[in-house]
Parts: C-alpha cells; sequence; structure tokens
C-alpha cells in the first residue's frame, strides 16, 4: 500500500482545552503544529523573498489555484519542475482548489453538477472549473498539499440551499479523489462546509470523513459572521474530525481569531491580513495594532514592538517606517509585511509553548488584555 504524502503525528493534548501540539509530516519538511501558514497568492508572499520567510520560521505556505491556473498557467509551472522550483520555496507548499475566488471574484457564474461556468476577472474569457480540472490544476503545480473543489456559500445563506450545496460539494469531493493521480506525492484535503446551520456542518464533516481524506479543512467561516458565530461553529465541528489528521481552518488569521481557533482544535491557518494591513502601514504588536502612518510617529525613534526581537525591531525605527510609508517606498511595505508575518510565526511559537505547558487559557487572557481584545471568556472553557 502506498504511504500517504501527508501525516500527522499527535504529541500532546492541552490539559483544559482542545488544543492540540502536532507535527505535520510533508514531502517538503516536518513542521510544528498548530501553524499559520502565509499566503503567496500568485506563487510570492507579497513583498518578500523565500529567503526571508526562512528566516522567520515559515514552514508551508499558501498558493492559489485559480490565479495561478489564469497566470502563468499550470502548463508553464510544470515546465518549470513544479511550483517549488518555480518560485524558490523549498518548503510545504498548500494550494487551495479555486473554488473561493471562482465565488467571490466571478460576478457572473452558472453552478452546474457538472462544475462552475464563470467569466475570467482579468479578461472577462468564459471559463469552466470541475472537481476534476481542479485537482488536474494541482496535480501540475506539484503541491504538498491540495484542496478539493468546493462551493463556499455565504454564512448566512438559506438552510435549503446550503443543504443542497454541501452534498454537492461531498459528490465533487469524491470525484476529486478519483481524480487523483499523486496521493503519493500530494495529500488532498476534504473541505467541510455548512455555514451557520450546526447540523449541516456535522453532516457534511461525518459524509467527508467518510471519503477518509489525509486531511481537512473547515471553511465557509470568518465571511462577514462574528467572532463568537465562528466559535460556535468550530466547537461542533473540530471534535467530529479524525483526531489523527491535521485540520486546517481556511482564511483565518487574526491574532485572537487563531488563540481562540487554537483552543477549539484547529492545527493548520492561513491568511492575507498580515500582509495586506501592512501596505496600509498597519502593524501587529504586542500592545495592538499600531498603524506607523500616523503622525504621532513622526518623531517616535522606537521599534515598531519593543516585545519583537525581528530584524524590522532590532534595526528601524516607527520614524523610519512612516517617513518610508508617506514617501511612498516600497521598502516601507516590505517592512511592514516582513514584521506582520514574524509577529503572527511567533505568536504561533508561543501558543505551542502555552499547550506545552498547560496553561493556554492564561495566555489568551494576558494577550488579550495586552493587545486590547474584549476579554470575554472562550465559549465552553
Amino acid at each position: 500500500m502506498t504511504e500517504p504524502a501527508i501525516k500527522y503525528h499527535l504529541l500532546k493534548k492541552e490539559a483544559h482545552t482542545a488544543a492540540r501540539l502536532g507535527k505535520l509530516q510533508t514531502p517538503h519538511g516536518t513542521y510544528p503544529t498548530p501553524m499559520f501558514m502565509p499566503v503567496g497568492t500568485q506563487a510570492t508572499v507579497k513583498t518578500l523573498t523565500p529567503e526571508e520567510l526562512e528566516s522567520m520560521g515559515a514552514g508551508v505556505i499558501l498558493s492559489n489555484t485559480y490565479h495561478l491556473w489564469l497566470r502563468p498557467g499550470e502548463k508553464i509551472v510544470e515546465e518549470a519542475g513544479g511550483l517549488h522550483h518555480f518560485m524558490n520555496w523549498k518548503r510545504g507548499i498548500l494550494t487551495d482548489s479555486g473554488g473561493f475566488q471562482v465565488f467571490s471574484l466571478a460576478k457572473i457564474r452558472d453552478i452546474t453538477e457538472e462544475g462552475v461556468h464563470f467569466r475570467s476577472h482579468l479578461s472577462g474569457e468564459k471559463l469552466f472549473l470541475s472537481p476534476e480540472k481542479a485537482i488536474q490544476i494541482q496535480n501540475a503545480l506539484g503541491s504538498d498539499i491540495m484542496m478539493s473543489f468546493d462551493e463556499c456559500p455565504p454564512f448566512f445563506e438559506s438552510y435549503d440551499y446550503i443543504k443542497r450545496s454541501i452534498e454537492r460539494t461531498t459528490r465533487w469531493a469524491e470525484r476529486g479523489l478519483k481524480a487523483h493521480q499523486h496521493p503519493e506525492r500530494q495529500g488532498l484535503f476534504g473541505i467541510v462546509q455548512g455555514g451557520g446551520h450546526l447540523d449541516l456542518r456535522q453532516q457534511s464533516a461525518r459524509d467527508l470523513v467518510s471519503l477518509d481524506f489525509p486531511g481537512y479543512s473547515i471553511g465557509g467561516l470568518s465571511v462577514g459572521e462574528s467572532k463568537a458565530e465562528m466559535n460556535h461553529v468550530l466547537e461542533n465541528t473540530t471534535p467530529l474530525l479524525p483526531e489523527n489528521k491535521p485540520r486546517y481552518l481556511m482564511g483565518v488569521g487574526s491574532p485572537d481569531a487563531l488563540i481562540d481557533g487554537v483552543i477549539r482544535g484547529v492545527d493548520m491557518f492561513d491568511c492575507v491580513l498580515p500582509t495586506r494591513i501592512a501596505r496600509n502601514g498597519t502593524c501587529m504588536t504586542s500592545h495592538g495594532r499600531l498603524v506607523v502612518k500616523n503622525a504621532t510617529y513622526a518623531h517616535d525613534f522606537t521599534p515598531l514592538d519593543d516585545n519583537c526581537d525581528c530584524y524590522v525591531c532590532q534595526n528601524y525605527t516607527r520614524a523610519y517606517l512612516r517617513h518610508l510609508f508617506k514617501a511612498d517606498e516600497i521598502l516601507g511595505l516590505r517592512l511592514a509585511s516582513y514584521h506582520n508575518l514574524y509577529f503572527l510565526l511567533n505568536l504561533m511559537k508561543q501558543i505551542r509553548q502555552a499547550i506545552e505547558d498547560d496553561n493556554l487559557l492564561d495566555f489568551r487572557a494576558e494577550f488579550f488584555e495586552n493587545y486590547g481584545f474584549n476579554q470575554k471568556n472562550p465559549r465552553n472553557f
């Protein structure tokens, strides 16, 4: 029997929560979990080099199937030797299926049992994406972890619509499994959907677990619902997923959501948030968000965060970063992006230590107080 490309090793459960320490084994390295994965949509994490990402401890990064399919095209990436060679990243890569982009970027689309007809957001060209096509593209890209093609319905969509949607998504997931060519080289995850309807989340989880994927994603969250609603869904979804498989919460990356997601048993996270807000001059610090473009920092010659040991905080000041942003210098975007990603990767390291020490709830309380988040205790913990 062929060994699966992706394995999860559970090392420890936290004493007071559903949090877990583990290791994610991929064809391009083994990485500690819980983990945050920087997003490199178009085969690049915006403004940063692979060497910089490696230096700050990034293990797995994301790339986007939809965008790479449109340009440069999966055939060019395959000709280059796969995504790892193409972008010079020697560690793990996860690619999403393209489903979320189809449903979020395409103004006009037609969902059928076969797949989705839509128009390119770049050229207006008519396109068709099916479960088989999404897998074919990801096989050509050569990522370590691939995502099943799914529909991502709005959180507050009607019960009847979401029921039909998750049942179709399960059928699509089964078709994707059959189309997958390299299970020994690439792991394919199923994606649990269901909006805000707990029984549909449970149905989706049960159906996908029966297909025995090497990992499971939780999709359709952080799309407009409250943090409390998201946490409630997680509490009723992660316990249904296999203990010996990785659990991935898609598109979530604010510090409070990372901590609360880990508390509820999530192992993997990704989000464009740290680099997106960095490009607007917003920096994450241990004392909360700091908008470095503000005039108050014009004469502030202290680091972005006095508790941070990243390259930026060791070498540059708030006043200098403010100057770079006001002068429209690209270096400002780079430095802020580097700091924000380092901040989240370091936060995950602190979370892992708190799990090891069985004091994650105390860590949460102290972090939330310093950051300025609401101190309401996590539900059920």
